[in-house]
């Protein structure tokens, strides 16, 4: 009850009621008051109204006091010409006030007044029982507030946390989720993961670790010497709370909670180890099949052949929202003496039906190129009436190049695959854009165009799918701009850095589609082969 409420209950009473400190001094007065005496206002002391008696009056004040209940008593007071006025009184301890001292609350009547003075008492007894439940009403009411206010900001974190990992695919991801939103959901300080790496992602070889290069910032289990030697709980001012994290019926490992909030429910507690195990066990599904599927899409890309002179360097990446395998490919052919053959392609769609596709089509590939390598146009056009016949439902992109050697001459032929790129020692470059053809499948009896360009010693090629250029919601133009400005920082590199450096030039870009590259640096000088060589090339060529 506040001061104010107090005025507003007893301002229609007939007798006189004040509020005291324990120092005597009037905080408090109805106007019942006043009008029996003007110095019974507020400010004023009861010392000052007794000058004479002062020990009585300090010793009836501490009864009051120390009483939660009204206590009768007697009050007596002196005018400025010495009259005497007496009052009856009830006084108690006033429990509502919460000021800097204790305070007492006095109920008046004049001596004299007996029938007054029972009624007074009732009316004291029923104030204060008003007093007494308003009180503990607006303490209820305080109380069950604040409960409400913290449920509601507690199921908001839950809320947070649970979109969070929601939206989070990946290991990293879903530590990085863990640490920044669960301590609020938990009302704690901090957490961290202690987790058994081989029950998450379970490795693909026996000696291998499942785990990715960034699986996130987490203690493994199942590698003590990765941390301290202690395992969670040695440590007894070091954590307060350990919570079991168990998700279809795998343990997966330990949530350590710091400067947890003891009030927080164990139900709301479990709900929140639960999402994160959950969590936990989704990602390192994801990042189990991700790797499968890229093992596998690595399998079926051809292992090229080395050839004298020839600098090769390849990169393969999956798409960053994608877990099936898909049907990009590059290759490179040892046509004849003079002659090197380099292809790339890409099947449209994901899945193990295009990554079937794809391997079908690099070995029908190196079937048709000892036949007829030399010739561009001739090799995409074998290869579109081989799609059409077997494949008759499938498309694919191509580009397929040869190199004479004598010449140094590279004549080319696209089939709706992206320009390959080539980027000379000082880092301009240029695209091979001229003959384009319709991509290969859909349409029969295409006739493929062909063009050639000349290469210098220091020139390097490369060969991309369009995973490479391709972002949502943004031309192909727009990448395509983008390789030749990043192709200028890579002067100098060698061919293996050169093709990682074009990999992830956009590291914090979002990969729609895979991407795959063969980046080639021709011969310094036209080497021909030793005639053991070309014995070898037309065994095979005979083959």
């Amino acid at each position: 009850m506040t001061l104010g409420l107090f005025r507003a209950i007893t301002k229609p009473l007939p007798h006189p009621v004040l509020l005291c400190g324990a120092d005597g001094r009037v905080l408090a007065a109805n106007p019942a008051a006043s009008r029996c005496d003007d110095r019974l206002r507020p400010g004023s002391s009861l010392f000052d109204l007794r000058p004479d008696d002062r020990l009585w009056l300090r010793q009836q004040l501490a009864v009051w006091l120390r009483s939660g209940s009204p206590v009768p008593g007697a009050l007596v007071i002196k005018d400025a010409d010495g009259r005497t006025q007496r009052f009856r009184c009830h006084g108690a301890r006033a429990t509502w006030w919460d000021g800097p001292q204790p305070a007492l609350q006095l109920h008046l009547v004049e001596a004299g007044a007996s029938n007054r003075f029972a009624v007074l008492s009732q009316q004291v007894e029923a104030l204060n029982r008003e007093v007494a439940f308003r009180r503990a009403t607006e303490v209820d009411r305080a109380r069950l507030l604040a409960a409400e206010q913290a449920a509601r900001a507690q199921l908001q974190h839950l809320y947070d946390l649970t979109a969070a990992l929601a939206g989070a695919v990946t290991l990293a991801e879903v530590s990085h989720v863990v640490s920044e939103v669960a301590p609020a959901a938990l009302g704690a300080t901090a957490v961290e993961l202690y987790l058994h790496a081989a029950r998450l992602v379970p490795p693909l070889q026996p000696e291998g670790s499942g785990l990715p290069a960034d699986a996130g910032s987490w203690t493994d289990l199942d590698r003590p010497s990765s941390s301290d030697g202690s395992l969670p709980g040695e440590a007894a001012d070091a954590v307060p709370l350990a919570l079991s994290l168990e998700a279809d019926g795998v343990h997966l490992g330990m949530l350590i909670v710091y400067g947890s909030d003891s009030s927080a429910a164990p139900e709301h507690v479990t709900a929140v180890a639960q999402q994160i195990a959950q969590a936990l066990r989704r990602a390192g599904l994801h990042e189990h099949e991700h790797q499968v599927a890229e093992r596998l899409q690595l399998s079926l890309l051809p292992q090229l052949p080395h050839l004298p002179g020839l600098e090769t360097a390849t990169c393969y990446a999956p798409g960053s929202d994608l877990l099936s395998v898909g049907g990009d490919w590059y290759d490179v052919y040892d046509v004849d003496a003079d002659h090197i053959g380099l292809s790339i392609g890409d099947v449209a769609g994901h899945g193990l039906h295009e990554a079937t596709v794809m391997a079908q089509i690099t070995a029908a590939l190196r079937n048709i190129v000892p036949r007829c390598g030399t010739d561009p146009a001739a090799v995409l056009d074998e290869l579109n009436t081989f799609l059409g016949r077997y494949h008759p439902d499938r498309m694919a992109t191509a580009c397929y190049l040869v190199f004479d050697r004598r010449t140094r001459t590279l004549t080319y032929a696209r089939a709706g695959h992206p320009p390959p790129l080539l980027i000379h020692a000082d880092g301009t470059s240029a695209y091979l854009d001229h003959a384009t053809s319709p991509p290969l499948g859909p349409v029969r009896d295409v006739c493929y165009q062909q063009a050639d360009t000349t290469v210098t010693e220091s020139d390097t090629l490369l060969l991309y799918t369009d995973g490479l250029i391709e972002r949502r919601r943004e031309n192909l133009s727009a990448g395509m701009e983008r390789l030749t400005e990043f192709a200028r920082t890579t002067s100098g590199l060698d061919i293996t850095e050169l093709c990682g450096r074009f990999l992830h030039h956009q590291p914090e870009a979002a990969f729609p589609d895979d991407r795959a590259l063969l980046a080639v640096r021709f011969p310094h000088r036209p080497d021909r082969p030793s005639t053991r060589q070309q014995q070898a090339a037309r065994a095979r060529r005979t083959a």
